[in-house]
């Protein structure tokens, strides 16, 4: 399956997000007003494309990857001796890393044969929330994601080292000019919309100008597509896309979801929302799809089922690309993590991603392990508290140093988390290659600290009443303050142990319960004080550019800082890998000064599996979130 790596929302995650903490995640949909002041901007210029023959006389063509997802991680796994056997490892309790390496090493790897594979398996999956929209590019948290990641249609995936490569299943060759400003992909000529229509290159270049159209609300899409300065169909195979200036990060941007240029256009000016006017609806419950799925059946709050789309594999009665390995998949709608782990452990889903104390508490026992088994592995997914930068409280960032020292870093990590997360102290894990050296240190409580600072930026208890309080304009404003989180139990078990630890310098915060998509709402719009959140690290540091440069569409914070704004464009325009780092380094470190976030954790993955369940493979994107992705899981025939 394809993948959108320039998303720093690891659209994966957004969902496991949700069942493990509640935070708003990677939400992508635009404010009205924010739609309303695009309107006046003018995203795409007029542009007279070169003729190719004239291209080609003058670019310097460099030959571009173009792979088999699957057979790569074949290629992988075959240097990689299985630890123990199959059936060693279903008997096996995962109970330490050694461990859990045996049953990654036996359960994680793709079947030998096709004899192996039971080709008319179902595959329920968990997700905690419904999708919002079926259109691939009104992506707005990770289950949409996770819908048009199977349904949808792309040129671009990457390895497990953030290669990128265009997939072979749909592209015939990749080239790119030798000064990085323009890039030729050739289309197969055997790919079909679900409704038999076949894709071209026309359809690519109307998503790019459908995108670009300051109309439609899709800034998650948006973000990475608008440094394209151009995309050009030459014929119904050939595209050429041309960047604005000569930029590392310009493979990144390539990769955006497609949707059917003859279904669109119908209906684009009058309604371009893409999703209130009848036409659009009806689209939206019966989408026409470009990839391996079709959506079969969707009972909201309930479940979606897609289905095998045998146009995708098979033309002219010959086999053209890799059959996917279910013939359905079922996205089982769950918001209750022990409702969820109940329905695992009954056979109704296949897996789920365990929160710290289903993990210690509820999968240990025989009655667990009767059926399923459970692994982890490295996730670059970082939780934090969001401070507005904007609100009164806020603005300074001695008090926000302050409430860092307040909370206790050290009762969430050892008894909310069970011991299971590490400590986080800004957007880059230790691991990552563009990290600071040496590592920002963990905040700790030191609640001293914490009442100076506050002292210092005059919040002071001046009428007794156990209240910091502070003048602004004639008037006394009482530090008194909401965070605003999910009712999943971690999420707000931690934003508790803030109140409780906040009370104790004179400082009143209450936990304010939000239904997820009213959450999404407010961070966009930034009506909130604080917040309890949760991202994933992209494929490039750059695509961190939208959470931090002023006023970029995600900077729900609204933080602002001319040195970070400056180092991010520096970034990405520094070729030299350790060049970069270095600069990518520096902006962790200036946001841990700031903190606009009180950074607390970074998730690593942990899941339980039916015991049926094989080829799930971790990265740092979690155990689906890179190239193969979920089109490495399958199951065994029964013997």
């Amino acid at each position: 399956m394809h993948q959108y790596p320039r998303f720093n929302l690891l659209f994966l995650s957004l969902f496991l997000m949700i069942t493990l903490a509640g935070c708003p995640g990677p939400a992508s949909d635009e404010a009205e007003d924010e739609a309303d002041s695009e309107t006046k901007e003018v995203l795409l210029e007029p542009f007279d494309a070169p003729k190719l023959a004239d291209l080609d006389a003058q670019v310097e063509w460099e030959e571009q990857p173009v792979l088999d997802s699957l057979e790569l991680l074949r290629e992988r796994q075959s240097q990689e001796k299985p630890l123990v056997s199959v059936d060693e490892a279903l008997k096996l309790k995962n109970t330490n890393q050694e461990i859990n390496e045996k049953i990654l090493s036996a359960l994680g790897r793709l079947p030998k044969n096709d004899e192996e594979v039971d080709w008319g398996a179902t595959i329920n999956r968990h997700v905690g929330a419904d999708l919002k929209s079926t259109n691939p590019i009104m992506g707005s948290s990770a289950v949409e994601f996770e819908v048009s990641s199977l349904t949808g249609f792309g040129l671009f995936s990457f390895d497990w080292n953030f290669k990128p490569f265009a997939v072979s299943d749909t592209v015939v060759s990749w080239q790119s000019s030798k000064d990085k400003l323009y890039d030729k992909v050739v289309l197969r000529d055997d790919l079909t919309w679900s409704d038999g229509v076949p894709i071209t290159a026309h359809d690519i270049v109307f998503t790019f100008k459908t995108i670009m159209n300051p109309e439609v609300p899709v800034p998650a899409v948006r973000s990475g597509t608008d440094q394209i300065r151009w995309i050009e169909a030459y014929d119904d195979q050939t595209l050429v896309f041309f960047h604005k200036e000569s930029l590392p990060t310009n493979v990144w941007n390539l990769n955006f979801p497609i949707i059917p240029k003859h279904i669109y256009e119908k209906e684009l000016k009058s309604d371009p929302t893409l999703q209130d006017s009848p036409y659009h609806v009806k689209f939206e419950n019966e989408p026409v799809t470009g990839g391996p799925y079709e959506i079969e059946k969707r009972e909201r709050g309930q479940e979606i089922l897609l289905k095998r789309r045998e146009s995708w594999y098979m033309q002219d009665g010959k086999q053209v690309r890799t059959r996917p390995y279910f013939e359905r998949v079922r996205l089982r709608i769950i918001e209750d993590p022990n409702t969820a782990l109940l329905a695992l452990k009954n056979g109704k889903i296949d897996e789920m991603a365990l929160n710290p104390e289903l993990w210690k508490t509820q999968t240990e026992d025989d009655d667990f392990y009767k059926t399923c088994t459970k692994a982890n592995g490295l996730e670059w997914v970082y939780f934090y508290f969001g401070w507005n930068c904007e609100t009164l409280f806020f603005k300074d960032k001695e008090v926000r140093q302050a409430m860092s020292y307040a909370f206790n870093h050290k009762e969430m990590l050892d008894e909310l988390c069970y011991g299971l997360y590490q400590p986080c102290t800004g957007i880059y894990h230790e691991t990552a290659w563009m990290a600071p050296d040496p590592m920002s240190k963990p905040y700790n409580q030191n609640l001293a600290k914490a009442e100076k600072l506050l002292d210092e930026a005059g919040w002071i208890d001046h009428d007794g009443d156990g209240i910091r309080d502070k003048e602004f304009d004639g008037k006394v404003i009482p530090f008194r303050f909401s965070v605003m989180t999910s009712s999943q139990p971690l999420s707000l078990s931690i934003c508790t142990l803030l109140k409780e630890n906040l009370a104790q310098i004179g400082v009143i915060c209450e936990v304010k319960p939000t239904e997820f998509t009213v959450m999404q709402e407010k961070a966009r719009n930034h009506q909130f004080q604080a917040m309890f959140g949760g991202w994933g690290t992209g494929t490039d540091p750059d695509t961190s550019i939208n959470l931090w440069k002023t006023e970029a569409a995600r900077n729900y914070v609204n933080y602002s800082n001319p040195e970070v704004d400056k180092l991010f464009e520096e970034g990405r325009r520094e070729f030299d890998v350790e060049k970069r780092a270095k600069i990518y380094g520096k902006i962790h470190e200036l946001l841990y000064e700031d903190q606009p976030y009180t950074w607390l954790y970074f998730r690593n993955s942990f899941y339980g599996f039916n015991k049926d369940l094989r080829g799930y493979v971790f990265s740092p994107r979690g155990p689906y979130g890179y190239g193969p992705g979920f089109s490495s899981l399958w199951k065994p025939v029964e013997n």
